[in-house]
């Protein structure tokens, strides 16, 4: 109603964080939801955003900033289902297919995983994307159709309502245009905000660090994990994080349709020794959460248990697991120049290079190829002969060729035995919670 009188005046509360003050949880819980129903204005709302980027945030107030994106929708209950939920959030990488050999393998187990997942955007690819490269699959469900399928195979990988956190969604389409997203309070409480709403009982976040992470440095890495955990364990959600390693590509596909071949390789019980390693840590911890500290997670990948979930899951969801998926019209082969090891093969350029290739998008509205992207033939640290394939480009227009091999231009390299190789350290540096 205008002309109502507004419990706080924005431009105190600008100028309070400005300051670097802290604001109270009143004036938190007005400002976002002022900021939903449109009262604060997003040139407001911005100077906030970067106020707080250059800043930062108390604990409190991150966790009064979350609680109070929660409260701008709606929260999903899973009270009527007869099994125990547990979900996993990636902050994204490159090659970073997980939650496709994930949610069904811990599904296989009696645990209902409902991950609701997004697009991409920039260099990390979107769960979405990589699925719908399955002839017939859909992202869109309704909510009768996922609490049906939950109930009847246990997992379901689909598009958020809009319900959840709308403040968050508004929110973050500022940060994106006004240089805002790489702020941990900000970051921290957009990821829990709809991963509370969405109201599973336990939650295992996967927080990168290195080349391909949204942040580069580990240290600002943990502290993001120990935020997130933090504000789950708060809020009464089973919380736990892994701290791993972006610095090379996870796995050897990067794309959508590759990235889908690589996950059900994992499914059949085989794949590269990284994805298999990452899928079967944060299985066991999604596990343990839900109260399976024992659970066999190797097993039900060697027995075809997760495969069958995994067909199930995509049959649910109209895609055809048998189909054939999406071959570029053109690929281009780089060679080894020379004979030795590979010491480096930098996470970031390379998943620039699939996103110039066609795999991602640059808008959230452009279409992305699913056929398109890089099937990686060594890792740091692998023996290569002269003229060996070191990686192949994927892509429906060859013109892309050019542009995704200038971003690769000193992103990998070749030494000698014994040389030191580029690759961060081990897989999975830490568990948080």
């Amino acid at each position: 109603m205008s002309g109502a009188l507004e419990a706080f005046d924005t431009v105190d509360l600008i100028r309070a964080k400005r300051d670097g003050g802290e604001l109270t949880t009143a004036q938190v819980d007005w400002l976002i939801d002022a900021f939903t129903r449109g009262f604060v204005a997003d040139e407001q709302m911005s100077a906030l955003a970067m106020a707080i980027f250059l800043n930062g945030m108390s604990r409190r107030e991150i966790r009064d900033l979350t609680l109070a994106m929660i409260a701008s929708g709606e929260r999903m209950r899973f009270d009527a289902l007869e099994k125990p939920t547990a979900d996993k959030h990636s902050t994204g990488g490159v090659g970073d297919k997980i939650t496709l050999p994930l949610a069904p393998l811990v599904a296989s187990f009696g645990v209902a995983v409902p991950q609701l997942s997004g697009r991409g955007l920039g260099h990390t690819g979107g769960t979405l994307d990589k699925l719908e490269s399955i002839p017939g699959w859909r992202a869109d469900l309704s909510n009768d159709e996922f609490f049906a399928q939950l109930e009847s195979v246990g997992s379901v990988i689909c598009a958020a309502g809009s319900g959840l956190a709308p403040a968050d969604k508004k929110l973050y389409a500022l940060r994106d245009i006004t240089g805002t997203v790489e702020s941990i309070p900000l970051i921290a409480s957009s990821i829990m905000s709809k991963k509370i709403a969405e109201g599973t009982g336990a939650l295992v976040l996967d927080v990168k660090f290195g080349s391909g992470a949204f942040l580069k440095d580990q240290a600002r890495s943990r502290e993001l994990a120990e935020t997130m955990v933090q504000l789950g364990q708060d809020a009464g959600v089973a919380t736990a994080a892994l701290l791993t390693n972006m610095n090379v590509p996870l796995g050897l596909a990067i794309g959508n349709a590759n990235e889908v071949r690589e996950s059900v390789e994992v499914l059949a019980g085989g794949g590269p020794a990284d994805v298999v390693e990452l899928t079967v840590a944060l299985a066991r911890e999604m596990l343990a959460l839900a109260g399976q500290p024992e659970a066999d997670v190797e097993e039900a990948l060697r027995d075809g248990r997760a495969m069958d979930t995994w067909r199930a899951m995509i049959t649910a969801q109209g895609g055809d697991p048998d189909a054939a998926l999406p071959a570029p019209r053109e690929t281009h082969v780089v060679t080894a120049p020379r004979s030795g090891v590979l010491t480096k093969q930098e996470a970031l350029a390379f998943g620039v290079a699939a996103w110039r290739l066609g795999a991602g998008r640059a808008r959230k509205d452009d279409p992305v190829q699913h056929a398109a992207g890089i099937d990686l033939h060594a890792k740091p640290g692998d023996s290569v002969r002269e003229g060996d394939p070191l990686f192949t480009l994927s892509s429906d227009e060859p013109a892309r060729f050019a542009r995704a091999l200038e971003v690769l231009e000193g992103a990998w390299a070749i030494g000698d035995e014994g040389d030191a190789i580029e690759d961060g350290g081990p897989l999975i540096a830490d568990r948080i919670g």
